[in-house]
């Protein structure tokens, strides 16, 4: 039998890790879907159990010894090559892994376990005070991990690296400046506009299962593999990958909003197929995995966006619509429906949010939570902080909390530094899109006779493949 070289040992040893990275994952998920409510404690208690279990693997001695072997090999030096990048992704991981204080880890994953749950029943409640404790605690430890990883960096640095590699505040903050003031002016100007879209027409009886239906053939069609896949229901839609062959996105319903389902269904399907698109032969690896959220957000944003709210897709899909919810469109013209989901108006609610006002929603989670890092804005004031930047921005109060500051999952589960990554994905995909156009040629013509795995291939082809 060959001896196992040092890299084959080096990729055994994080491919273990990754293997109880998975398992954590894979109760997260049911903790998103069926858990019951009074399970969450134990469950909290597995999940740090898991995290402490993969930091251990995560930061084994010998993984360092490799490394410092390996990264002196000729192969190594080919910057692009497998063992290149899985030697450099593993260092970068294995560097920020073994500042981390185990019970550190292990204390953010329970906690941020039960902080979700607090958060589901918050937002159910409409009252923030319920879940102010456990934001408090979360963003305290969250703070304990970024000055961990880097004490001299500016906090809200280290964690933005975290999702976008190399980017910093002030880059990010460039490039809301230049969006800011011109998305305030355009929404100021379009609510002056003597044509509004005929949104009525998303708001009427559309029922659930009709819905799932048609959420899961359009997923189908544009690419994603129910056969590597699947579809569930969670109170804020997220996708997340288990296994090479095992992506879940999850969306929720509402029974007379059409559009919070479909588009949330296609924005989650962007992102499995960008999951499906990586090779898995590498998974546990960083050749399995995206290169960074921003990336991945371009992906769920250009379907979502580009594609899904594009005449040319709808030319396709909405005699099928109209079959499907023959009550809610029978009587609906095409012209009408287009210019409803198209629709601009400033709204509570970022994921239903349209294309222009979308990214001041999340310049106002940027702005906020640079300030509660900073500790310059008390988690008791989170609420009328939050109120007040959507009228200076968006010229609307909340009338309560579960449209308000309770509305996101990511602050609950210590996603803090991820909110910026939606807007590079609007940038990011908005590039990619304009580039495909070039590359293919006309790209509605391509929906326009379902070709959508043209554009898909071109995805992988670019993006997915190349993992990190």
């Amino acid at each position: 039998m060959a001896r196992e070289s040092k890299y084959e040992e080096l990729i055994g040893l994080w491919r273990e890790a990754s293997l109880v990275g998975s398992m954590g994952a894979a109760l997260e998920w049911e903790q998103q879907t069926t858990l019951p409510a009074k399970g969450s404690e134990y469950r909290a208690k597995q999940l740090a159990y898991l995290a402490g279990l993969h930091h251990d693997l995560a930061t084994r001695p010998r993984i360092g010894e490799l490394l410092a072997e390996l990264e002196g090999s000729p192969e190594s030096q080919k910057s692009e090559s497998v063992a290149a990048v899985n030697v450099r992704e593993i260092r970068w991981g294995y560097e920020r892994s073994t500042k981390l204080p185990k019970e550190l880890v292990e204390a953010l994953a329970e906690t941020c376990s039960l902080a979700q749950q607090e958060w589901g029943a918050a937002r159910k409640e409409r009252n923030f005070a319920r879940f102010a404790p456990w934001l408090g605690k979360v963003m305290d430890l969250t703070r304990q991990k970024a000055k961990a990883y880097n004490p001299k960096a500016p906090v809200y640095d280290t964690l933005l690296d975290e999702y976008e590699r190399g980017a910093t505040t002030a880059e990010v903050a460039k490039v809301f400046a230049e969006l800011r003031q011109p998305l305030v002016d355009l929404v100021s100007a379009m609510k002056e506009a003597k044509r509004q879209a005929p949104v009525e027409i998303l708001h009427r009886s559309y029922p659930i299962d009709r819905q799932q239906i048609f959420g899961e053939m359009a997923a189908a069609e544009i690419g994603f593999d129910f056969q590597r896949g699947r579809l569930d229901v969670t109170t804020h839609p997220f996708c997340t990958t288990l296994g090479p062959h095992d992506c879940r996105i999850l969306t929720r319903y509402n029974a007379t909003y059409f559009s919070e389902s479909f588009f949330g269904i296609l924005h989650e399907a962007g992102h499995g197929l960008y999951e499906q698109g990586l090779l898995p032969e590498h998974f546990g690896t960083p050749m399995g995995e995206a290169v960074s959220l921003g990336i991945h957000e371009s992906q769920s944003r250009l379907w979502e966006n580009q594609i899904g709210r594009s005449r040319a897709f709808w030319e396709r899909f909405f005699p099928r619509a109209q079959g499907v919810f023959r009550d809610a469109l029978g009587s609906a013209s095409m012209d009408d429906f287009h210019f409803a989901i198209n629709g601009v108006a400033p709204s509570f609610i970022r994921v239903e949010a349209d294309e222009v006002t979308y990214n001041l929603h999340v310049l106002i989670r940027f702005e906020l939570e640079q300030a509660i890092m900073s500790e310059d804005l008390p988690i008791a004031d989170v609420p009328a902080a939050w109120n007040q930047k959507y009228q200076d921005y968006l010229g609307i109060t909340p009338a309560h909390d579960a449209e308000g500051c309770l509305q996101d999952v990511h602050w609950s589960a210590g996603l803090v530094g991820y909110f910026p990554t939606y807007t590079l994905g609007n940038v990011y995909g908005a590039q990619l899109f304009e580039r495909a156009n070039q590359d293919l040629g006309d790209v509605d013509r391509l929906m326009q006779a379902g070709e959508f795995r043209v554009l898909l291939d071109w995805l992988r082809e670019k993006i997915h493949r190349h993992g990190k």
